[in-house]
C-alpha cells in the first residue's frame, strides 16, 4: 500500500542505521504528487499479516499521520510504545525507527506523504513540528478537533475521487487540505507553536542548521563549540536559539540524538555495547554504559534483553 519492503537500506560506511530496514514511499499506482490517503482499518484490512505479525522496526522515507477517532492504537516510535486514543493524532516523521502493534479496534485517518509535498514557505512555518525531536502523539484543543477530523475527511474524499477533476486541481486541493490540517495541528499541547518558531527568523534558521549539522556529525561531535564553530556563530547564541525552539541546551539534545541511536541500534539485536560505544564515538563501553544507564535506568545489556524479549513475544 505504501512501503516497498522490496528496497531496504543497505548503506556502508555508517552501517548503523541501515540495519534497521529504511523503506520508501510506494503508493498505488495512480496516486500522484508523493501523498496517499486512507484509514487505518483499510491499512489493516490489506495487510492481514505484516508488518505487525511478527513486528519488526523499520523506518520510512516518508510522515505517517494517523488520527484515531475510534477504539485505541499502540505504535512504537523509536523504541518507546505509544498509546493513541480518540482525538488524539499520531505523527511518526521520516527516519524514525517504529513498529506496529496488533490492530485492535483503531479506526481514524490515515495519511502518508512526502516532505516535499508541502510548499517551501509551509515547510518552513512547519520546520519545529517536523524536526526529529517533535512529539509523536499530539491532543488537540476540543476547539479545533472537529474542524481537524472534518478537514481530514474532506481530504480522505478528495483523495479518493482522482478523475472527478483536472489532476494539477485534484493535487492543488489534497496538499491544500493537507497544510491547512498540519498548520492546525501545529497549536495542539505538546507540539511547537509556530508563534514561537517564527518570531526571530534568524534563530529560527540557526537551530534549523544546527539540527542538520547534529544529523551529520552526532557520532564523532559531542561538545556545543563544536557546533557553533560549523555555524560560524559563539556558544551563547546558539544556545539561545535551540532553548527558543525547544526550551534545551545545544548539549542536551546533542546527548538525545546519541541516546535515540544507542537504543536503534541496541533495540536492533545486531550491536553490543561495545559495538556501539565505538560507533557514538565514547572513549571506551564503560563510559558508554553511563552515559546509557543514567539517561534509560538500564544498562545497554538489560535494555537489548528487554527490547529481544519484546520482539519475540506473541502479540
Amino acid at each position: 500500500m505504501m512501503v516497498d519492503k522490496r528496497h531496504p537500506s543497505s548503506g556502508g560506511g555508517r552501517a548503523a542505521a541501515a540495519e534497521i530496514p529504511l523503506f520508501g514511499f510506494q503508493p498505488p499506482v495512480g496516486t500522484p504528487y508523493g501523498l496517499e490517503v486512507s484509514t487505518v482499518e483499510d491499512f489493516f484490512a490489506h495487510h492481514d499479516d505484516w508488518p505487525w505479525n511478527p513486528p519488526r522496526p523499520g523506518r520510512a522515507t516518508f510522515h505517517y499521520l494517523i488520527a484515531v477517532t475510534e477504539g485505541e492504537l499502540r505504535h512504537d516510535v523509536d523504541h518507546l510504545t505509544r498509546t493513541i486514543g480518540p482525538g488524539q493524532w499520531l505523527w511518526v516523521r521520516p527516519g524514525h525507527a517504529q513498529c506496529w502493534h496488533p490492530p485492535g479496534a483503531a479506526r481514524g485517518p490515515f495519511i502518508l506523504f512526502e516532505p516535499d509535498v508541502l510548499r517551501p514557505d509551509i515547510a518552513r512555518l512547519l520546520a519545529p513540528l517536523t524536526a526529529h525531536d517533535a512529539p509523536a502523539v499530539l491532543t488537540p484543543h476540543p476547539d479545533d478537533a472537529t474542524w481537524l477530523h472534518q478537514t481530514a475527511l474532506q481530504l480522505l474524499d478528495e483523495h479518493r475521487a482522482l478523475g472527478r477533476r483536472p489532476l494539477d486541481v485534484h493535487h492543488a486541493l489534497r496538499r491544500s487540505l493537507l497544510e491547512s490540517l498540519l498548520l492546525r495541528l501545529a497549536g495542539a499541547p505538546g507540539a511547537a507553536t509556530i508563534a514561537r518558531a517564527t518570531a526571530d527568523a534568524g534563530r529560527r534558521d540557526r537551530y534549523g542548521r544546527f539540527l542538520d549539522a547534529l544529523e551529520l556529525h552526532f557520532r564523532e561531535l559531542h561538545q556545543a563549540a563544536d557546533y557553533a564553530r560549523l555555524l560560524g556563530c559563539s556558544v551563547r547564541t546558539l544556545s539561545r536559539a535551540t532553548r527558543d525552539a525547544t526550551g534545551k541546551g545545544v548539549r542536551e539534545l546533542i546527548d538525545e540524538r546519541r541516546l535515540l541511536e544507542a537504543r536503534r541500534l541496541l533495540g536492533d539485536g545486531r550491536w553490543d555495547a561495545r559495538a556501539v560505544a565505538a560507533q557514538l564515538g565514547f572513549s571506551d563501553p564503560a563510559n558508554f554504559g553511563r552515559f546509557f544507564r543514567d539517561r534509560t535506568g538500564l544498562t545497554p545489556a538489560a535494555f537489548a534483553a528487554s527490547e529481544a524479549a519484546g520482539a519475540t513475544s506473541p502479540p
